[in-house]
């Protein structure tokens, strides 16, 4: 039987079946794809061959192979570097929600993330989330943010949950589509999700006072049907975002800004460092390119995953540029 993988708990997987059953499944011996070294063989979204096996009254299934991704984003395992875990597979879009405090996502991380999509050739779309809860200062800085990534082709949407902010257009977006959400704890994944498709019920949590940090409510990846032609993917909250094995002479390709531009520079091979006659320092210094982006570049660059952890506020460090 072929089915579609809805949830993974660890050892045993929801499968969805062809004929639209779901089956509990679990996999025999140990599955290697493509040299891929990961903490999880088998992902949400990934497609499967299955058998069915009866024991004491109760059928399961048995996975035997996995079919070829289409996509799927990884991260880094936090405890073992030179693994990586898949967080879902067979992608159509991702929506990464942000927001300004409560808890504070920066574009260290949004950037890594976009470059990880970019590398997989998933569509991503920016979710600023809670809008109604900004003063005028937050409002401020969301507007200097969707500036930046619209001007470079991401589309940008302002969203309350609460209020039913444009809850309708990321429905709209999402339809005959599957979609995954993405974010760190706390930023309103399960309330938005819940305001999209309130029969789901997902449990929601309160910010933690003491760290201004979200608490995780979402322990593993899962999938669920909507009514309206769609599948979602909830995540759990995602504190750092390593990006895995891109090569330094690539790495410019997959900000958009910079690929446009490499072709000005004087060395095919430039990586918009040290290079004389570089079109992106250039424009740097000429602000046709954001400094916040260029930071997240040189990091990703020297390979410092460290600093992410820490979320440096950029908007900060850039009125000490001058």
């Amino acid at each position: 039987m072929k089915g579609i993988v809805y949830k993974s708990t660890g050892s045993w997987y929801q499968v969805k079946a062809d004929n639209g059953e779901f089956y509990k499944c679990r996999i025999k011996g140990k599955f290697r794809i493509k040299d891929i070294k990961s903490t999880n063989p088998i992902a949400v979204g990934d497609k499967v061959v299955f058998d069915l096996e009866k024991k004491n009254d109760e059928e399961t299934g048995v996975i035997k192979k996995i079919l070829d991704r289409d996509n799927f984003i990884v991260r880094k395992s936090v405890n073992l570097s030179k693994q990586i875990h898949i967080i879902a597979s067979n992608i159509d879009q991702v929506f990464l929600l942000i927001t300004i405090n409560n808890p504070p996502t920066f574009t260290t991380f949004i950037d890594r993330f976009l470059v990880a999509t970019r590398a997989y050739r998933i569509d991503t779309i920016l979710v600023f989330n809670k809008i109604d809860s900004y003063q005028l200062e937050e409002r401020a800085e969301i507007l200097y943010l969707k500036d930046i990534y619209e001007a470079i082709g991401y589309r940008c949407v302002e969203v309350s949950s609460t209020q039913n902010k444009n809850v309708d257009t990321i429905k709209e977006i999402m339809l005959g589509k599957t979609s995954m959400f993405v974010g760190h704890s706390g930023v309103g994944k399960s309330t938005l999700v819940n305001a999209i498709e309130p029969s789901l019920n997902l449990k929601t949590k309160e910010i933690s006072d003491q760290h201004n940090q979200g608490k995780h409510t979402t322990t593993f990846a899962e999938m669920f049907d909507l009514s309206f032609d769609a599948r979602i993917i909830d995540t759990p909250g995602i504190k750092g975002f390593g990006v895995v094995d891109i090569d330094k002479y690539e790495l410019g390709d997959y900000f958009p800004e910079f690929f446009a531009l490499k072709q000005d520079c004087k060395f095919n091979n430039c990586i918009h460092t040290k290079e004389p006659q570089c079109a992106v320092k250039e424009a740097l210094e000429e602000e046709r390119v954001s400094w916040s982006r260029y930071k997240s570049y040189l990091q990703i660059l020297s390979g410092d995953e460290e600093k992410e952890h820490f979320r440096t506020d950029v908007w900060n460090e850039e009125d000490n540029e001058e």
